[in-house]
């Protein structure tokens, strides 16, 4: 089994909604690690670039890249009518709501088909190639995504126009994979870098491998290879993987007693306990009532 994969955000969150601190964070890190899976707060669908081993600790590069896919094309429908109920009529016709800006165009509402919509932006870097009633098709890309955060539905899009040629800054997704050595866990402290690339060759995420990495091994942003025309934008000293110890059950253990013993919390006793107890102070009763 190889070692859990930890999301930073997701321990933070722990930890700043629990009352037992750093206990639950050891808690939630030892029962990752004895079921083996990771929180779904560091899952991603596509890859990009694969690192692969380097000696003496450092991490891993590879020249194997996976670019995103191909320009999508959205048929959209140009907005006559606003306000809620127009909004809401629109959603029941099984249409998202979007705005097309950028290179001093001027703003323009559309409709564009749910499906294809939902299934194009799976990929946040989508090239998508919005086809306009009347106009010229446009190249663009999503900058802002308004979903319901119960159903699985994309609200608004607000799509920016860019040129082929251009240059542009993302986020991509950092994925994690392989096995660290054993007892270890895999930490990603930040699950997204900036690059600034051409708008036609955009990664859908950057892969970091941890295959046999051993405990105290960090890699760096610097340190992750770009794909061919990329750049990194982020701070090259950004930690993104860190392998620290996986702890133990007895540890884990003794961190939750002090953890609820600084918290005040007291547990019933175990009801075979408590019978015996009752039992014991029965039979104290009737002895002293004997010796009366």
């Amino acid at each position: 089994m190889g070692a859990p994969v930890h999301n930073v955000d997701t321990i933070d969150q722990l930890r700043a909604s629990s009352r037992l601190g750093a206990a639950a964070v050891a808690a939630c890190t030892l029962g990752l690690a004895l079921v083996g899976q990771a929180p779904a707060a560091a899952h991603v669908e596509a890859t990009a670039v694969r690192l692969a081993r380097s000696p003496r600790g450092h991490p891993p590069t590879s020249k194997e890249q996976h670019m995103s896919s191909d320009e999508i094309r959205l048929v959209s429908d140009k907005r006559t009518e606003f306000g809620k109920g127009a909004a809401r009529k629109l959603r029941r016709a099984d249409k998202v709501l979007a705005v097309l800006y950028g290179h001093g165009e001027a703003p323009v509402h559309l409709a564009l088909p749910f499906h294809d919509t939902f299934q194009a932006l799976k990929n946040p870097n989508a090239l998508l190639t919005i086809a306009v009633e009347g106009e010229s098709d446009q190249l663009a890309l999503a900058k802002d995504v308004q979903r319901d955060p119960i159903k699985p539905i994309i609200e608004h899009v607000d799509l920016v126009i860019v040129k082929r040629g251009e240059k542009v800054t993302v986020e991509v997704p950092v994925h994690v994979e392989g096995d660290a050595a054993p007892e270890t866990v895999v930490t990603v402290d930040n699950a997204t870098l900036e690059i600034e690339a051409d708008v036609t060759n955009l990664p859908e995420a950057l892969v970091v491998s941890v295959e046999g990495l051993e405990v105290g091994t960090q890699i760096l942003a610097g340190q992750v290879e770009m794909p061919a025309g990329s750049t990194l934008a982020s701070d090259a000293e950004l930690l993104v993987v860190n392998i620290t110890q996986q702890i133990s059950a007895e540890e884990l253990e003794a961190e939750l007693a002090e953890a609820e013993a600084e918290a005040g919390i007291e547990h019933d006793a175990p009801e075979d306990e408590a019978a015996e107890g009752e039992s014991e102070a029965a039979e104290g009763g009737e002895e002293s009532s004997e010796q009366e």
